[in-house]
């Protein structure tokens, strides 16, 4: 199609990913961010897996990644009695050596935003988008704070509680509450045994944990608390740090882990947050407007790949407006070229999840076949279909789609 400009609502992940993909093809976009400030110590730590550094190649912000994060290769899973289950690669190695990495959510945020910016995109906080009008040359959106901004096309990469995707169709699934509540946090000045590249997971009496050790020695730490009424975070937020650390502590109390510990370590808490994964809805776009990222599809931090499919909707949006004539065929090659892949990925995630908030019968079932299951199908829950996936951006999307 003919170059354009985009109104990206959202500056996470999947918006900057959006705007360096789109300046790829020549293509000016510029990003409205609902926060008044930029989200560079929002969140908690997260796996950016090989097909996502793959994507960040292509975008040529890998290296930063890389340096930043660390080499992740495999999980080993324990019960709550302290007994190892077993291990599992995380992930699987790229031909050039790449593994997936653990990195703080905020440290990526940074790189790409910090990036798109050093390459004159333009960032523009305080814009909470609340409407948008379509015109047959173009679109406007309409700001929470009486501005608008003018468009060819608009991308929402506004996150799980999109509200792009309400005006791309208000008969959209909403995020599924899962059951868990997540947090995190960081300790320091611990001795814990060395694991190279390894996280260590836990299946816990009355939650689940892992946590990972820096080369410094700080260990980044997780937890998914089984929950069984959907809190808003307003409740959440009402806990207070020493409150949320009185309940993990108790939580954790009876397991033979390293949980305890390191809780008891912990002053610097992340805040708690439902956790959602959502169907993708029947259309990610509606004449001049399309979703990508959480937006379009909610899959649970389980999956570890988040982030990861973000980076590849927005190649593929790219690829897609680069080789089509027309917005309408661009966006039906996009959703189609995506549709398969994020179910299939949303569909291993929920697997995880069931695991993660079993009862104590699910619980005695799930540590005793565990191992058994481990060594039957290690190999397939690398998930090579996942973790190897490429996206060859230089080449055309396929007519057929």
């Amino acid at each position: 199609m003919s170059v354009g400009k985009a109104v990206i609502a959202g500056c996470g992940i999947a918006g900057p990913a959006a705007a360096l993909a789109l300046q790829k093809i020549g293509m000016e976009a510029t990003i409205y961010e609902a926060y008044e400030t930029a989200a560079h110590d929002v969140g908690s730590f997260m796996t950016l897996a090989t097909n996502g550094l793959d994507g960040l190649r292509t975008l040529g912000v890998h290296e930063a990644v890389t340096a930043i994060g660390t080499p992740t290769q495999k999980m080993a899973l324990f019960s709550g009695s302290g007994k190892r289950l077993g291990e599992i690669g995380n992930g699987v190695e790229l031909p050039d050596g790449t593994v997936n990495h653990t990195i703080k959510r905020a440290e990526l945020y940074s790189v790409l935003a910090d990036e798109a910016q050093r390459r004159g995109i333009r960032i523009e906080y305080g814009k909470r988008l609340i409407d948008v009008e379509q015109r047959p040359n173009g679109v406007v959106a309409k700001f929470a704070d009486g501005s608008e901004a003018e468009g060819s096309l608009i991308i929402g990469a506004d996150g799980v509680h999109s509200r792009v995707r309400q005006l791309v169709d208000r008969n959209a699934p909403k995020p599924r509450y899962v059951g868990l509540v997540g947090t995190g946090g960081q300790a320091s000045g611990l001795e814990l045994a060395p694991m190279p590249n390894e996280f260590y997971m836990a299946f816990g009496k009355r939650a689940f944990w892992g946590h990972f050790v820096r080369g410094d020695g700080t260990v980044l730490w997780f937890a998914n608390l089984p929950w069984a009424n959907e809190p808003s975070r307003e409740e959440l937020r009402a806990l207070s740090p020493g409150e949320w650390k009185r309940r993990l502590l108790d939580l954790f109390r009876e397991d033979r882990t390293p949980a305890h510990r390191i809780l008891a370590a912990t002053e610097d808490f992340d805040a708690p947050m439902p956790i959602y994964d959502m169907d993708p809805p029947e259309n990610w776009h509606r004449g001049r407007i399309v979703l990508i990222g959480d937006a379009a599809h909610v899959t649970s931090p389980s999956s570890g790949q988040g982030a990861s499919l973000a980076i590849e909707d927005a190649l593929i949006l790219a690829q897609c407006l680069r080789d089509r004539a027309e917005l309408s065929q661009a966006f039906a090659a996009y959703q189609q070229l995506r549709h398969e892949r994020v179910r299939k990925t949303l569909k291993s995630a929920r697997r995880i999840n069931n695991s993660k908030a079993a009862g104590p019968i699910g619980r005695a079932v799930r540590d005793a076949l565990f191992p058994i299951v481990l060594r039957l199908a290690s190999k397939s829950m690398e998930n090579p279909w996942l973790h190897h996936y490429h996206i060859d951006f230089e080449r055309p999307i396929d007519e057929t789609v």
